[in-house]
This record gives structure tokens, C-alpha cells and sequence, in this order.
């Protein structure tokens, strides 16, 4: 009795996994034509060059082209909308990072729902962030460049990659953290 049920169990789940079969077998074509690989920044900025690099090694070992597309605007909601309004096929990929975590939540009226509308194939990479200031600039540690911070209001700029990018909310928070409000320095972006 318990060899019959077993077998029928077997017979059962090869049953229920038929057809998938099909999908498997259609999904190792895979791609069989170009991807577009969009990044919401301009070329040359280090999302362009991770795109650029990644789409290098994954054209050589998949044997299909990925063009990178740059679409920058709106902090990369104008490429993530692009990404969105095209097909579901896997053949329009986004080069998304914490920008687009961070659209969400300043963003009133996006005109998609980045959790809902995009599905995450891949971590690829991570870029610190990291704080520097010229080898002359009389502070060198981080305690040391708030106190002289906050000696010169007003007098420090600090360079981003634009509002709502992680450097510019890095520096946000280092201001907050210092509780020295907008007086730390002035964000150029």
C-alpha cells in the first residue's frame, strides 16, 4: 500500500509540473533578439559605466547585443517610466538603484508604483558613498569638519549628483546627525 501511494504521488507531481515544461524550455531562448538596458543617467556617470559593463559581459555570455539606453530626467523617474510603459517581455531592462527608493517617497504623482510595476532580476552592484574634501581644507576627520562647519556657516559647499540622489540625502543626513541644520554647508548639485 505505502509503494502505491508513493508511485502515485510521483505520477501525480510529474503531472502537475508537465506544463511548465514548455515555459522552461522556451525561457533557455532566451534572449533571441537585442535587450535595452535603460539607465536613468547621462553617459559617462557611474550608473552608464556599470550599465556599459555589465551589458558588455552579459552580450558575451548570452550571445545577444544589450543596448544601453540613457534617459536621464527627473532624477531616473523618466527612464524607470520608460522601462514601465514598455512590454513585459524581459527585453527592456532598468539599471534601478536607491534613486528609485528614494523617488518614491519624494515624488508626490509618479506616474507608476516602482514596488508594484517593475520586478527585481538582479543586485549587480553597490556604490558607497563616501566624503571628501580637498588635502588643504583645515579639517581632516568628521568631527573636525563639523566644528569647522559650524564655525563658518554658509561658507561650505557640497557637491551632489542631484536633489533626491544618496549623495544628496547623505549630506541631508550628515546635517541632521550634526543637528546643525541648513547652516552646515550648501548643496550644489
Amino acid at each position: 500500500m505505502q509503494f502505491a501511494r508513493r508511485r502515485f504521488l510521483h505520477l501525480a507531481a510529474g503531472a502537475a509540473a508537465l506544463p511548465a515544461m514548455p515555459r522552461i524550455a522556451h525561457a533557455q531562448n532566451y534572449p533571441s533578439r537585442a535587450v535595452r538596458f535603460i539607465v536613468g543617467f547621462g553617459a559617462g556617470g557611474t550608473f552608464d559605466i556599470a550599465a556599459r559593463l555589465i551589458g558588455q559581459w552579459l552580450a558575451e555570455q548570452l550571445g545577444q547585443p544589450f543596448i544601453i539606453e540613457n534617459r536621464p530626467g527627473a532624477g531616473a523617474n523618466v527612464a524607470t517610466a520608460a522601462v514601465v510603459r514598455a512590454p513585459a517581455d524581459g527585453y527592456t531592462l532598468l539599471l534601478a538603484g536607491a534613486v528609485n527608493a528614494i523617488n518614491a517617497t519624494l515624488y508626490e504623482h509618479l506616474d507608476f508604483d516602482f514596488i508594484r510595476d517593475l520586478a527585481p532580476v538582479a543586485g549587480v552592484i553597490r556604490f558607497p558613498n563616501v566624503m571628501q574634501v580637498n588635502p588643504s581644507f583645515p579639517a581632516q576627520t568628521v568631527p573636525q569638519f563639523i566644528t569647522y562647519a559650524k564655525a563658518n556657516p554658509g561658507k561650505i559647499n557640497m557637491g551632489s549628483g542631484g536633489v533626491g540622489t544618496t549623495q544628496h540625502l547623505s549630506g541631508e543626513l550628515l546635517k541632521m546627525m550634526a543637528d546643525a541644520g541648513a547652516s552646515l554647508f550648501k548643496a550644489c548639485t
